[in-house]
């Protein structure tokens, strides 16, 4: 992982208090991120990803503390694989907290939320607090690798592109849902169905 100069992580802190959008690197690919607590700021990027609003945006945190800010209800699960895979790529589902308001589309009610294994990531989400983030690709293409290629893809249509060298790919975080009665995988990721299993109390059982 290649770290940015300071000045562009100030930079993007900036912009992404003006409601505009970022670009930064995850431990698994590149992200487009924007303010979840401005309405204009996560338009813009269902706007230019071309994402219809109907697919929530998930959030990314610098903590776990930062993610119990946000949801009704922290149960144990949730404890239990954020310590297990957290900083990394699992996303939690939870219920959200009904204020503050979070902009992320058409939630039900929920929240997906994560926290990456990556630096420079990690010292923005703490200046800046959560952050929507979606995949930097158009809706529907594969997800970028490096800051380069999401140049190709977004152009002047982000303010900030936060180089952190070449993502890992291919694939983005494993997606879990624990507002129900069981552990519900929605999407297969680097953390395996196996690895959810062996993490949790009880061996729970992880439905697909």
């Amino acid at each position: 992982m290649t770290p940015p100069p300071p000045h562009v992580l100030a930079d993007a802190a900036r912009a992404i208090g003006q409601g505009l959008l970022v670009v930064l690197p995850t431990d698994t690919v590149y992200g487009l991120a924007a303010d979840p607590f401005q309405k204009a700021a996560t338009s813009r990027l269902f706007a230019a990803k071309g994402r219809p609003k109907d697919l929530a945006l998930p959030v990314l945190v610098a903590d776990r503390a930062a993610a119990r800010e946000l949801v009704a209800d922290w149960p144990e699960q949730a404890e239990t694989l954020a310590r297990a895979f957290w900083p990394g790529p699992l996303t939690i589902i939870l219920p959200a907290r009904p204020t503050p308001r979070l902009h992320l589309g058409s939630t039900s009610g929920t929240v997906g939320l994560r926290q990456p294994d990556h630096p420079a990531t990690l010292a923005l989400l703490r200046r800046t607090g959560p952050l929507a983030v979606s995949s930097a690709n158009q809706s529907g293409q594969p997800p970028v690798l490096t800051a380069a290629d999401a140049v190709q893809v977004f152009g002047p249509a982000v303010a900030v592109y936060v180089d952190g060298g070449q993502a890992p790919g291919p694939v983005a975080s494993t997606v879990v849902d624990l507002t129900g009665r069981e552990v519900r995988l929605v999407r297969a990721g680097p953390v395996s169905q196996d690895d959810l299993m062996a993490a949790l109390p009880g061996r729970a059982g992880v439905a697909g």
